[in-house]
């Protein structure tokens, strides 16, 4: 719930930075020279740019957590078997092991989003964020009947 309220704040801050930034381009055009319309119509592309990328994030964002309940639900989630360092981190050697097994749990059966699900969960615990992301985008991909390279 934490994560969820954090993310929205931070959403709903990027929103508010959005449109003032997108005021501040409508004010250039409106001023009708030249170089104003130019800086005006460039200041106005990055809110684009910004709300193009936040509304990606959060749908990619809303589909694990759906992949996530389903999963639940079948009492398919992962369970927590890594050991923790005194500091509560995750012991490297522990996520590395875990990974191996989800590693080899996926070349099994390349086509469960189950177990896409479950690697992308390791990549993430072993603090391999971009292969995470990717691994949680073919678990979508999968679990949508989208071919492979979708």
């Amino acid at each position: 719930m934490r994560a969820k309220i954090s993310y929205l704040v931070t959403a709903a801050v990027l929103v508010f930075y959005f449109v003032l930034v997108g005021s501040r381009g409508v004010m250039l055009i409106q001023s009708g020279t030249v170089v104003t319309v130019t800086f005006g119509v460039a200041v106005l592309i990055l809110p684009v740019i910004g709300l193009w990328f936040l509304w990606k994030n959060t749908q990619f964002v809303r589909r694990a957590n759906a992949l996530a309940a389903e999963l639940d639900a079948e009492g398919g989630l992962p369970v927590d078997e890594l050991k923790r360092l005194p500091s509560g981190r995750i012991d490297r050697d522990s996520a590395d092991e875990v990974f191996a097994k989800r590693k080899a749990e996926t070349e099994a059966t390349p086509d469960d989003w189950r177990c896409w699900f479950r690697l992308a969960v390791a990549y993430h615990d072993a603090r391999d964020t971009p292969r995470a992301r990717k691994a949680m985008q073919r678990a979508i991909a999968l679990h949508d009947g989208k071919p492979a390279g979708a």
